[in-house]
């Protein structure tokens, strides 16, 4: 894989976890966390319909590898959605 597959990667997952955080409500962090919620919602995400024997819904495949767009998103929220009861509300 290349830097433009790198790249092109990056911004999907930024993309994908930014909508994750956008429906489980969560909008600490930027661009960097958007980016590493995309990346650890396609390993939750992939693992879950894996484990379910759910078919990929909608995939992009570059640099001869198939990233999952619509499980990335399920898995960020779950594991926003997790992480957000684990730490709970600050009290200001």
């Amino acid at each position: 894989m290349g830097l433009p597959e790198f790249l092109i990667m990056l911004l999907v997952a930024g993309i994908c976890g930014s909508i994750a955080r956008a429906l489980a409500g969560n909008t600490r962090g930027g661009c960097l966390v958007s980016i590493a919620l995309g990346f650890i919602g396609a390993l939750v995400g992939g693992k879950i319909a894996q484990m379910l024997g759910l078919p990929e819904i909608f995939s992009i495949t570059f640099g001869g590898r198939s990233y999952p767009i619509v499980w990335s998103i399920i898995g960020a929220s779950i594991f926003v959605a997790v992480l957000s009861l684990l730490s709970g509300r600050s009290r200001s």
